[in-house]
Formats: C-alpha cells, sequence, structure tokens
C-alpha cells in the first residue's frame, strides 16, 4: 500500500522550493543591479573619457593650425629674406659687372662730356688688316667691342657689302693736332662745325670708326649714296653701332661714315624708334651701359 506524503510536508518542501527560488531571484536582481550600476558607471566613465578625448583632438587640432600658421609665417619671413638675400646678390653682381666696364663708353660727348689728355681705353688692340682701308696705317680699336665689328663684317661680306675702317682710335693729342691742321686749312668757325676738339672726340674711346667703301677715291665725301651706307642703315644696330651725326643733329655736320658701338640692346633701342643718340638723356642711356658688351 503507497505511503502518503502528509500534506504539511509537501507545503514545507514548497515553501521551501519557493524561498530558494526567491533567494535566487534576489541573488541574480542584485547581481544585475550591480552589472547596471557597473555599466552605467562605465558608460559615464567612457563617455568622460570620449569627451575628454574630443576635447584632446580638438586642441590638438587647435595646435596644429596655430602651429601650421607659425609654419606659414616663418615661411614667409624665410622667403622675405630669400628676396632681400636675392636683391642684394643681384646688386652685387651688378656693381662688380659695372666696376669691369669702363664709365665711360656711353657718355655724350661731341661738345657735351669731357675727356682729358690722359684718358686711354685700358684694352686697345690693333684692328685685322683686313678691315682696314690702308694697311700700312695701323688702327686700334676696344678689344671687347671688336666681336661686334667682326660680326659686323662678316655679315657685310656674306652679303656682297664692301667696307672698310678709315680711321678709328685718335689718342688726345692727335685729335688735337688734327682739329689744329683743320683749323689752319677751314678756320676756326669752319673747322668747328666737323671735327671735335680734344676731349671731346668719340674717337678718343675706342670704340667709333669712320668707314669707308671703294669708289670713292679714298675720300669721304659720297659716302652716303653708296651701297655700303644703306647697307648700314638697315643692318649696323644688329652689332651695336649707331651713326652719331645723321642729318639735323646739333652738334656737327652730316657725318654717315661716322659710327659708334654702343652695344646690341642700346643700338637697337635707337633704331627701332628711329631716334638719336644725342638725344636720349645721359641718365637713360647709362641704364644701357650693363649691357654693352652682352
Amino acid at each position: 500500500m503507497p505511503s502518503i506524503v502528509p500534506a504539511g510536508v509537501v507545503f514545507l518542501v514548497l515553501g521551501g522550493v519557493l524561498v530558494y527560488a526567491f533567494m535566487q531571484i534576489s541573488a541574480l536582481t542584485g547581481t544585475v543591479g550591480s552589472l547596471s550600476e557597473e555599466l552605467a558607471s562605465t558608460t559615464a566613465v567612457s563617455s568622460q573619457n570620449t569627451n575628454q578625448l574630443s576635447q584632446n583632438i580638438t586642441d590638438l587640432r587647435a595646435q596644429n593650425a596655430g602651429l601650421s600658421n607659425t609654419l606659414s609665417s616663418a615661411q614667409q619671413n624665410i622667403d622675405a629674406v630669400s628676396t632681400k638675400v636675392g636683391g642684394v646678390e643681384q646688386t652685387v653682381d651688378t656693381l662688380n659687372k659695372l666696376s669691369q666696364i669702363d664709365p665711360e663708353l656711353l657718355k655724350k660727348y661731341s661738345k657735351v662730356y669731357f675727356m682729358n689728355e690722359n684718358y686711354i681705353p685700358a684694352h686697345l688692340v690693333d684692328m685685322p688688316n683686313e678691315y682696314l682701308y690702308n694697311e700700312k696705317i695701323s688702327q686700334k680699336f676696344l678689344l671687347e667691342a671688336l666681336p661686334f665689328l667682326k660680326k659686323l663684317f662678316d655679315s657685310a661680306k656674306a652679303s656682297g657689302t664692301t667696307i672698310y675702317v678709315q680711321s678709328a682710335y685718335r689718342s688726345f693729342r692727335d685729335q688735337q693736332s688734327l682739329k689744329s691742321s683743320y683749323t689752319v686749312v677751314y678756320g676756326a668757325g669752319t673747322s668747328n662745325s666737323f671735327s671735335a676738339d680734344q676731349g671731346y672726340s668719340e674717337h678718343q674711346l675706342g670704340t667709333t670708326v669712320d668707314f669707308i667703301t671703294t669708289g670713292l677715291g679714298g675720300t669721304l665725301n659720297g659716302f652716303d649714296a653708296t651701297a655700303t651706307y644703306r647697307w648700314l642703315l638697315a643692318n649696323a644696330y644688329r652689332y651695336g653701332f649707331v651713326l652719331s651725326y645723321p642729318k639735323g643733329n646739333s652738334y656737327y655736320v652730316y657725318e654717315p661714315w661716322h659710327w659708334r658701338f654702343v652695344g646690341v640692346e642700346l643700338a637697337t633701342y635707337l633704331h627701332s624708334g628711329s631716334l638719336n643718340f644725342y638725344d636720349m638723356e645721359q641718365r637713360a642711356i647709362d641704364a644701357y651701359l650693363i649691357n654693352i658688351f652682352d
């Protein structure tokens, strides 16, 4: 016969189970609460850390922007200094270059500037005989300008143009002697119209020549009617030569044979503008001195 468990025992057992279950639930609830508190605390800390990290990033960006501005300012300062240094170096180079060029070479002589009796170009050399109308009379020319004269002669020869030099460098005393002889023959008034006094002649510079060609009997009269003169008018500027005394000038009579080396840049400027060397201001002419042999 099966044994019957008393109801009291059953209730006691069920009560124990319920109490145990309640205790487990309570413990679990406590654990969940603790976890929730820890999670909330962790979330708060994480949020603080995130906020701090965000602030740090913002601060770093600001610092980076400040550093970039500083670097930009520093670069601008470096560029400004470099520009100044470059300007100084260029000025020094210009001064060094100018110090090696005779400052007299572009002065307006012919009754304007004066060269004393002691002035002699530093680098005079004899012209090649093939340039000379009279090979028995040597003619000197400035060494630095001679390559330009050579190019002129080579170009003229290639075009079939016959050209020679009748006269080039004259010293102070040479000019004095020449002017005295003209004065004796023609009188002071007439000689002053076509011959410079000593110290005022472009020939003393060593960069001026009187050209001549065949068919004139060895004289300069009629030179402007020759093909050689027409060739010079069209081409001499390419080699740095200009006509000093064209028609209508205020210094001397028209001298189509008298050409002066002033450098390609200035000669080209004068040719392009149909200008005369002596009509320019000396200050404007001086700006071309540094490039006279370029």
